[in-house]
């Protein structure tokens, strides 16, 4: 592992923790998953299976310390080291590296990541409301907000030719 990949996840990851934190609550309580956003993003640059385990587990742990949701700390380590794997080898699979994949990893690792959580805060404790009402009005709008704001973030680096020469070539 190189180190810079490490210095960049790391400084992408509490980007992520400091938005998500201070996000408020846009529909009945519930925010938008940044935190997601900037794990996904620091999976896409760095490009490292052991990057992206180590960051699913540490961005699970951050979100377990800044989560509303009842008992979701447990569900949160599961959900955001189930997705990082998953992100790494989604993003692995597509072959070009167009909008279209971009957008779509930050749709898909949302979609993967609500489910998961959902899933298993279900399985281990209960949901306030049933899984397809959540998944409906929670995990799909939160999936194309950070397809959105994943995508544009992403721009930004690879656009600005200081940022991407630090980020984007390792």
């Amino acid at each position: 592992m190189k180190t810079n990949k490490i210095i960049i996840t790391s400084l992408l990851l509490a980007i992520g923790l400091i938005l998500h934190q201070i996000t408020p609550g846009i529909f009945l309580g519930m925010k938008p998953d940044l935190l997601l956003v900037f794990m996904i993003l620091s999976i896409t640059i760095t490009k490292d299976f052991k990057i992206a385990l180590i960051t699913g587990i540490v961005a699970g742990v951050l979100c377990a310390l800044t989560t509303t949701f009842p008992g979701g700390q447990l569900p949160s380590v599961i959900d955001k080291t189930l997705t990082s794997i998953s992100v790494y080898f989604i993003y692995k699979s597509l072959k070009s590296n167009s909008s279209l994949k971009l957008s779509s990893i930050y749709f898909l690792g949302t979609i993967v990541s609500g489910s998961i959580f959902l899933s298993s805060a279900l399985f281990l404790f209960g949901l306030p409301a049933p899984f397809l009402a959540l998944f409906v009005s929670i995990v799909l709008p939160t999936s194309v907000f950070n397809c959105f704001v994943g995508f544009s973030i992403h721009k930004l680096i690879a656009t600005n030719p200081a940022l991407k020469s630090k980020f984007i070539n390792f």
